[in-house]
C-alpha cells in the first residue's frame, strides 16, 4: 500500500513555465549569453539550475553560479509568481488527504521559494513536509531531496512510498531511493522520457494518478 506520496513542484503540482523561462532569459541577458529557443529552454525546468547551465550550456562554474544569482534575482522579485495550479491539484490533494495518506513535496527548487509558492496557492496545508534544495546548491541532487523528504516525516516503509514527478530526474531520484514512482504526462517530460526512466506508472492527468495511488493501494 502507498501511503506515502511524494510530490515534484514545477510541471506536477504548478505549470511554472513562464516564471523559470523569463527568470532564466534575464539571467542570461545579464550574463550577455545568447538566448537558445523555447525548445531548449524548457530542458531547464525540472533539473537543477546548475545542471542545465554547465551541462546544456556549457557554462564554467564560475558564469554558472553567476547566471543562478541573476535567475534568483529576477525569480524572488516576478517569476515565483508567474505561475500556475494544474487543473485538478487541489482536489487531488484534498483525496488523498481524506484517505490518511502522507504528503511530500520534493523539488529541485530552493526550499524557501517552494513553500512560499505553496504558501501563496494555499496548498501548503496538505503537506506535512516541503522538502527542497538548499540556496547553496550543496543539496540539489533529486535522489538527496527525496531522501532528505523522508528523513524528516515519521518513519515509513519504502516500499509504502511513491514519488511524482513529470521529469526523469524524479523517476531516477526515486529508483536512487528504492521507491515508486509515477511520471505525470501533463508536465514538461514526455512519455518516451519518462518511460525510459523507468516510471513504474504513468498519469495522463490527476484524475488519472489518483486512480493510480488509491486503486494501486487497494490491490497491494
Amino acid at each position: 500500500m502507498y501511503q506515502t506520496i511524494l510530490f515534484d513542484l514545477d510541471g506536477t503540482l504548478t505549470d511554472s513555465g513562464q516564471g523559470i523561462l523569463n527568470s532564466i532569459r534575464y539571467a542570461l541577458t545579464k550574463l550577455g549569453h545568447p538566448i537558445p529557443n523555447d525548445e531548449l529552454l524548457k530542458t531547464f525546468i525540472g533539473p537543477p539550475l546548475k545542471i542545465s547551465f554547465e551541462q546544456t550550456l556549457g557554462m564554467s562554474l564560475a558564469e554558472s553560479q553567476a547566471g543562478i544569482n541573476f535567475y534568483r534575482e529576477y525569480f524572488r522579485e516576478k517569476g515565483i509568481f508567474e505561475n500556475q495550479i494544474y487543473p485538478g491539484v487541489p482536489e487531488l490533494l484534498r483525496s488523498l488527504k481524506e484517505q490518511n495518506k502522507q504528503l511530500l513535496v520534493a523539488t529541485s527548487k530552493p526550499e524557501m521559494f517552494a513553500r512560499q509558492i505553496l504558501e501563496h496557492f494555499k496548498l501548503s496545508d496538505f503537506f506535512d513536509y516541503i522538502a527542497g534544495a538548499s540556496m547553496d546548491s550543496s543539496r540539489s541532487k533529486k535522489s538527496d531531496i527525496i531522501a532528505y523528504a523522508l528523513d524528516n516525516i515519521s518513519s515509513t516503509s519504502l516500499s509504502a512510498a511513491m514519488m511524482v514527478g513529470d521529469r526523469k530526474y524524479d523517476i531516477l531520484g526515486a529508483k536512487e531511493n528504492h521507491i515508486a514512482s509515477a511520471g505525470v504526462l501533463y508536465g514538461y517530460g514526455s512519455f518516451e522520457e519518462l518511460q525510459a526512466a523507468g516510471a513504474d506508472y504513468l498519469a495522463k492527468n490527476t484524475q488519472d494518478l489518483k486512480r493510480i495511488v488509491l486503486e494501486t493501494s487497494k490491490n497491494n
